[in-house]
């Protein structure tokens, strides 16, 4: 047993008969190492105050948050799908080495492959080194896997609520629908998470906690009440910047790997006049959340928690409103995989504003270290503490993201580089094209970039999983279908 379990082990059981005098020992240690509080939010973009990605977004909450810790305009999913993307995260192992390519059940990420098999989730490894962990809603793609955690405050079913019928889109292969319902905050699942969560941070603790939070909206459908509808007045909306002929120029894979026939497509938004409806929607579904978040980030600051707890707020993968003629994630393109990142140290009191590229996947050696925990090398991602000290610091990495074995997009500060798995390329440079709509990969004053970016691209490319699966076209559903045959 190590020096950190053995303190704060002796420290719970000491407390039952210490006095009060005897208490502030306790406290003190305690306090010694930070909690962790971790918000997660389904399907968000860019669209929140501190990353400007949309004019008419009102997140006051998260950008309370914002002011207090670091943005990283740059963070980026290492999928853009929840299944794969969170998988990632919690076993800090990238998608291409699990061969997690497509959702999985939560208890079975670990039987995914041989790599897989040997992660801890990133809870276990806090709970391992003497940490209370605790989590409520969404965390993994279901709810939590098996065993993960010391306390579940659970999850809803589904993302509903839902009304009796559709409002708007009615294909039943997608949750995609909007408009304004329930009548209530509290008809919804993430107001009961954030109210599950004050509760918890007005516990008393005998150590440090990992607590995480897992929220659903702006994930489909864009159901919230009307109030949050009211604050986005449609008439004053901005729409995303759309360029019809925009997919002339990239290759055929790239349409096959983002094909999304059950969605809406742009076209049949601005034919139906529902384009801006649904941007409203998002719109509302996020600041509903925000409101969500505020809850949790006030009740923390009323705890006695509230000077030594570390805060970590991510979206699992960005989203798509009318980009590339799409309304959804699952692409390799900037408005997929771009989401937000903050975080705010225990002690930190100031924001900042990192531009590095940087993935989700280093959350997990980022909060260990923060923590004071030793490294676990199993770790693909890198650690985050010199741009959380130094957000301009030097730093010699790309944000990676995989969608499917062998499909990658590598982010840098100036640059997306994207290779399919047949060696088609996609090139954007956001110094003259931050929209992605003139592919350059076949330039020849871009070949030394290519070169250059190409090194960032995974080694490994390890085999679809039998146990992940994906059905959204057909492209994927070939390939979970041809490794459950595989398995056989």
């Amino acid at each position: 047993m190590n020096r950190r379990k053995f303190l704060i082990g002796s420290a719970g059981f000491a407390a039952a008969t210490m006095t009060a005098y005897e208490l502030d020992w306790l406290t003190q240690l305690k306090k010694e190492y930070p909690n962790v509080l971790m918000l997660i939010i389904d399907d968000l973009n860019d669209w929140i105050g501190p990353l400007a990605g949309h004019p008419n977004t009102k997140t006051p909450n998260i950008d309370r948050l914002a002011n207090m810790g670091t943005v990283f305009t740059n963070a980026h999913a290492p999928a853009p799908l929840c299944g794969p993307s969170r998988a990632s995260i919690m076993t800090g192992l990238a998608p291409s080495s699990t061969g997690i390519y497509g959702h999985i059940h939560d208890k079975d990420i670990k039987n995914a492959n041989d790599k897989a098999s040997q992660s801890i989730f990133l809870s276990e490894y806090f709970r391992k080194h003497g940490y209370y962990t605790a989590a409520v809603g969404k965390v993994f793609h279901e709810r939590v896997a098996p065993d993960s955690f010391d306390t579940y405050g659970g999850r809803t079913a589904g993302f509903g609520p839902y009304p009796q019928s559709r409002m708007k889109w009615h294909d039943p292969r997608t949750n995609t629908d909007w408009g304004a319902f329930p009548d209530t905050d509290q008809q919804m699942p993430d107001y009961e998470s954030a109210q599950w969560l004050a509760k918890q941070l007005a516990m008393d603790y005998d150590k440090p906690f990992f607590m995480v939070g897992g929220f659903l909206r702006p994930h489909v459908p864009w159901h919230v009440p009307q109030k949050w509808f009211d604050m986005h007045p449609v008439e004053e909306l901005e729409l995303p910047a759309y360029f019809k002929n925009d997919l002339d120029d990239v290759p055929e894979i790239a349409t096959q790997v983002s094909e999304l026939p059950m969605m809406p497509t742009t076209e049949w938004a601005i034919e139906s006049g529902e384009w801006k409806n649904m941007v409203q929607a998002y719109l509302a579904s996020i600041s509903f959340v925000d409101s969500c978040i505020g809850t949790v980030l006030d009740a923390l600051e009323k705890s006695e928690y509230a000077d030594n707890t570390a805060i970590v707020l991510w979206g699992d993968h960005g989203y798509q409103l009318g980009e590339k003629g799409k309304f959804a994630k699952m692409a390799l393109w900037e408005r997929a995989t771009r989401t937000p990142l903050i975080i705010k140290p225990p002690k930190s009191s100031g924001g900042q504003v990192s531009n590095r590229p940087v993935s989700l996947l280093d959350l997990y050696p980022t909060l260990i270290k923060m923590c004071g925990l030793p490294e676990n090398p199993l770790n693909q991602g890198q650690d985050l503490s010199p741009l959380l000290n130094n957000p301009d610091a030097q730093w010699e990495h790309a944000a990676v993201t995989t969608y499917g074995p062998n499909n990658h997009a590598v982010k840098t500060e100036r640059y997306r580089y994207i290779r399919y798995e047949d060696g088609s390329e996609e090139l954007y440079d956001h110094e003259n094209d931050k929209n992605e709509w003139h592919n350059v990969a076949e330039a020849d004053e871009y070949k030394n970039v290519k070169a250059r970016l190409s090194a960032f691209l995974p080694k490994e490319n390890a085999s679809w999983s039998a146990a992940s699966y994906y059905t959204g076209n057909p492209y994927f559903s070939d390939l979970t279908e041809r490794s459950l045959t595989k398995s056989k």
